[in-house]
């Protein structure tokens, strides 16, 4: 059975990406959403990170390594994007 602290911390985690997903749907801008997706992606991380933690596996950790990785090599492409740098 999980532990309580890591049911609140989940609780926590899923009212943060709630409101990250406010954040995409309601942007005001293109900037804004990519920061709410960035948002997103690094509650992701901590989410596989606390379950990780929560049943004592260390592959959930290696995965949320590698995704939080592509995570960051996706945002710097949507910046760049953005800035006009990709034609």
């Amino acid at each position: 059975m999980i532990e309580p602290v890591f049911f609140y911390s989940a609780l926590i985690i899923s009212f943060a990406a709630f409101l990250a997903i406010l954040r995409i749907l309601l942007g005001p801008s293109v900037p804004d959403r990519v920061v709410g997706v960035d948002t997103l992606n690094t509650l992701v991380v901590a989410a596989m990170v606390l379950l990780g933690a929560a049943y004592d596996r260390t592959i959930y950790i290696d995965i949320a390594i590698v995704y939080a990785l592509l995570s960051y090599i996706g945002t710097l492409i949507i910046a760049r994007y953005l800035q006009g740098g990709l034609e």
